[in-house]
């Protein structure tokens, strides 16, 4: 007699295109486990992830907008929550696998630095021009997460979430090393672009940082002017553009549809991203992170009290240099953790 996990993969047999990766056909996991009696291997991947530590401290994690105080904007959590949905909703149409997309999504920026970009900036530059956040993402799963014991993800998952972004690469790739091992890898990292095109644009204008009347007209006669419109043109467009290509499943999106989605993210990059004002946050940005990673690398008690407070491996568990471990500290700070103890550390005491 079947279990209910096993009740579940046979439905996802029946279910699933040729191109979808089942869950019983998991490459598996660094460390074996026992399968679970209720949830497939993808499905305990999802649950791992949104119980970890790295995923509450989304919750004050900057999107683009460094500690935001409107209740209306986005943070790194609400960003990875619409991925999610996004990934879902396309993986769903196209008959892939919802869970092993949405487990992804959830862990696809779990390496992001304090402060957004301009942190993740920050630390290339003290720490080492290497860094990156997807990569971080799959350190903090592999190795930081449960005191160094890490999460034990499968490779599928594993994979996805590390080859999730590649800055300001192409929205669809064609160098086989950048894209997912699964299809459902690479739907993710799709859905990222359309979420944030979305979203940060939305905030933006909310901010002030842009008016409604400097969105390129182009951009609004092909995507649509409003946030629901932009993302249901994005999603029908790849569902019914991709599909099998020479024995493998290409996503795709029409011409004009892509142009108009690059054309859009040029102009977020110009006007948003690199706009004055986020640029004189990152300055602040980088200033406080530059010198909170000095001090902890010099003061050795106060970094092993940090790393004990955040559940982090300690100093010598994983052979890591001192500015490895550093960087690891700095990296998994909130907005508001890392300015907390900028402020204890730096700033005067006032005798009561």
């Amino acid at each position: 007699m079947l279990n209910i996990r096993e009740e579940f993969e046979e439905r996802e047999k029946g279910f699933l295109s040729p191109f979808g990766c089942a869950s019983a056909e998991t490459q598996g996991r660094a460390k074996p486990e026992k399968p679970s009696l209720i949830r497939t291997e993808f499905q305990r991947d999802r649950d791992r992830i949104m119980y970890c530590n790295a995923f509450r401290r989304l919750k004050y994690k900057t999107q683009v907008f460094l500690s935001p105080l409107g209740d209306q904007y986005r943070t790194r959590l609400t960003h990875t929550l619409e991925v999610a949905q996004i990934a879902r909703t396309i993986a769903r149409a196209m008959r892939l696998n919802e869970d092993l997309a949405e487990a992804i999504a959830l862990g696809h920026d779990l390496g992001h630095t304090p402060f957004g970009h301009s942190g993740e900036t920050a630390l290339k530059e003290i720490y080492s021009s290497t860094f990156s956040h997807n990569e971080q993402s799959l350190r903090i799963v592999e190795k930081l997460e449960k005191s160094g014991h890490g999460l034990n993800l499968t490779i599928e998952v594993k994979d996805g979430i590390l080859k999730h972004s590649k800055g300001f690469g192409t929205i669809l790739p064609d160098r086989p090393e950048e894209k997912a091992i699964t299809v459902e890898g690479q739907i993710v990292r799709v859905a990222d672009i359309m979420a944030y095109l979305n979203h940060d644009l939305d905030d933006a204008i909310r901010s002030g940082v842009i008016t409604a009347q400097q969105v390129p007209n182009a951009c609004e006669q092909v995507l649509g002017r409003s946030h629901s419109q932009r993302a249901t043109t994005m999603v029908r467009d790849l569902v019914f553009n991709s599909g099998p290509n020479d024995g493998a499943f290409k996503l795709q999106f029409s011409a004009e549809v892509l142009d108009a989605m690059t054309h859009l993210r040029t102009f977020m990059y110009e006007n948003v991203y690199r706009s004055a004002r986020v640029h004189n946050e990152f300055v602040k940005a980088k200033k406080i992170l530059s010198e909170l990673y000095n001090f902890f690398v010099e003061n050795d008690v106060h970094l092993r009290k940090e790393l004990a407070a955040m559940d982090l491996p300690p100093v010598d568990q994983n052979g890591d240099s001192r500015e490895r471990v550093v960087c690891d500290l700095i990296a998994s700070m909130t907005d508001r953790y890392a300015l907390d103890r900028y402020s204890k550390l730096f700033f005067p005491s006032p005798v009561v």
